[in-house]
């Protein structure tokens, strides 16, 4: 062969390479809003809060944590299922598929109200503690973990019969948890920069592990297939990747601040980071080990929680009008925004 020949198809090959990469990014990108809908107050409520999403894609629901209210939305439509109502201050929402019972954390009653999934009629409650936050169904053990915030504790459920079977304190100030599926609960420390690792059956925390360079973790998702924790923080604003049995530190990239939602797509690799911001942003894991920022997309500011339907690959965020920061007095230097009531609705993001 030629030295003009070898260089003809070493030409070619970086051609042919640059052309599968051009690929990999076109096929990851392009998420741009596709549907809004619009909502008015929750009943009963005094002022406009919203807080957890949670898809349903087997059932083709949407689960939209409001105030006082759960709303519940056809995750196709966008039309009202229906509203599970008469709350305090809900959170969370755990789906038990295989029960038929559903899982919301009201914060404000220090409760877990449990719901039938086919007809939404509230069926029972179970007593957690104040400022009951993130919920998560444990399919391994069949209970459901509520993560109570101020008292840094995690009240555990039997998912069948309702009944409470420990407290479990956490040593720190939980945010988001994720099941493995395999007997594990992962959970986010927010005051304690790290997450914790707890067995389902034992009820025992099994490991702590740092969270740097990421610090004040919220949002938390897991690549059940390969094993990797997806944990995003707001001080520093980072997400970071771990090794969900290790716990090592694999890779982690900045993000906008505010963070509060993260959810991995396993048909697409994608994962999807949310923030207060306004950003909903997108990486993608090129292989277990490696991971890299496909692109940000501007939503609207308060935009920081996120529901990922798996079966269209949308993702779902909610908000509401904000009106301009209040004066700034010295008792507080730096006000935020506030939520005008009555405007609360929801942004579809797909390609």
């Amino acid at each position: 062969m030629t030295l003009s020949s070898r260089k003809h198809i070493r030409a070619l090959r970086g051609l042919i390479l640059i052309g599968i990469a051009t690929l990999a990014i076109a096929a990851t990108s392009g998420y741009h809003q596709i549907k809004k809908y619009s909502f008015g107050a929750a009943e009963g409520s005094t002022r406009e809060y919203f807080d957890y999403i949670t898809v349903d894609s087997s059932a083709r629901r949407v689960y939209l944590s409001h105030g006082t209210e759960i709303k519940v939305l056809d995750a196709d439509s966008g039309s009202v299922v229906g509203s599970i109502t008469g709350l305090k201050q809900d959170h969370g929402v755990a789906v038990a598929s295989d029960l038929g019972r559903g899982f919301i954390t009201d914060g404000g009653q220090g409760k877990v109200i449990i719901f039938d999934l086919k007809t939404l009629k509230v069926t029972g409650d179970a007593k957690a503690d104040e400022d009951a936050d993130s919920i998560v169904y444990d399919p391994a053990s069949k209970r459901v973990f509520a993560m109570n915030g101020d008292p840094h504790s995690s009240t555990v459920i039997d998912a069948k019969s309702g009944a409470v079977l420990n407290t479990i304190d956490l040593g720190g100030g939980p945010e988001f948890a994720v099941a493995d599926g395999k007997g594990t609960v992962f959970v986010n420390i927010e005051d304690k920069n790290e997450v914790v690792a707890i067995d389902s059956q034992s009820l025992k925390i099994k490991s702590r592990w740092p969270l740097a360079p990421a610090g004040t973790p919220t949002a938390l998702a897991i690549d059940l297939e390969h094993r990797r924790l997806f944990s995003a923080g707001r001080n520093p604003q980072m997400l970071v990747v771990l090794d969900a049995d290790s716990g090592k530190v694999i890779q982690s990239f900045p993000i906008s601040a505010g963070v509060d939602a993260a959810a991995y797509d396993p048909e697409t690799g994608l994962i999807f980071v949310s923030t207060r911001e306004g950003m909903i942003h997108i990486f993608h894991e090129d292989s277990s080990d490696k991971f890299s920022e496909v692109e940000s997309i501007k939503t609207e500011y308060g935009a920081k929680t996120l529901g990922l339907d798996t079966k269209t690959h949308n993702v779902f965020v909610d908000t509401a009008d904000f009106g301009p920061p209040a004066a700034a007095t010295p008792e507080h230097p730096h006000p935020g925004r506030t939520a005008v009531p009555g405007t609360f609705h929801v942004l579809v993001y797909g390609k």
